[in-house]
């Protein structure tokens, strides 16, 4: 159970349970897993706890800027309005879990912080909560330099989904890549939802199955 300050979270899985229970014993806890587990949601519900329980004095979430093939640099706008759609599912958390004004008086003090992935550069960040969405979509080194910004009293979740990335072919991802690099170092885990964790419309549930059986017809067939 995780309360926030508008609501109060509780798993629905068994996958979310360990989740759950992981982030609050670990450090740094990457959870991987297909669309509808609650992977953000949770996130950022434990974050939102962790602020109201005064654990950390703030939280900071991040997303790759770049998606589906869309490079920032030629979308039209200011950059407010070029990034604002991808971190709206990050803000659509907030709203969820912080009541209207609360979280814009939170904005407004940079206790809740919404950025690109790329304004981490060269930050150090101490007694945060710090949440790195749709991470599947970072490169290796991009990973490492979200990772090595974690200061004093900080805690971490990366969050995503290694088979939707959108980075360009032969572009190794970062969340595959931390898997191996980091497999032997303590304070930290490796969460895996699976379709048994998702949470939306039963039908999700089903599609994901749907999907990852395609797949694995599709790549035994590849082989053959």
């Amino acid at each position: 159970t995780v309360r926030t300050y508008k609501t109060t979270v509780r798993a629905r899985s068994g996958g979310q349970l360990a989740y759950l229970e992981s982030v609050s014993r670990n450090d740094i806890v990457f959870v991987i897993g297909p669309a509808g587990t609650g992977k953000t949601y949770l996130a950022v519900a434990a974050a939102v706890s962790a602020l109201k329980q005064k654990k950390v004095s703030r939280i900071v979430l991040a997303r790759p800027a770049v998606e589906a093939g869309e490079n920032l640099g030629f979308l039209p706008g200011a950059l407010e309005d070029k990034v604002d759609p991808y971190l709206r599912p990050l803000y659509d958390a907030l709203q969820e879990l912080l009541e209207p004004d609360r979280l814009v008086r939170f904005q407004g003090m940079k206790i809740v912080e919404v950025a690109p992935l790329a304004f981490m550069r060269g930050r150090t960040l101490n007694d945060a909560f710090i949440i790195l969405d749709e991470a599947q979509n970072t490169t290796p080194a991009q990973m490492k330099m979200f990772l090595t910004r974690l200061g004093a009293g900080s805690k971490a979740v990366v969050t995503g989904d290694i088979t939707q990335t959108d980075l360009p072919p032969h572009q190794p991802s970062g969340l595959i890549d931390v898997r191996s690099v980091l497999r032997d170092v303590s304070g930290l885990d490796f969460i895996h939802l699976t379709e048994r964790d998702v949470v939306r419309n039963p039908l999700v549930q089903r599609i994901v199955q749907a999907y990852e059986g395609h797949d694995d017809a599709t790549k035994a067939d590849s082989s053959t």
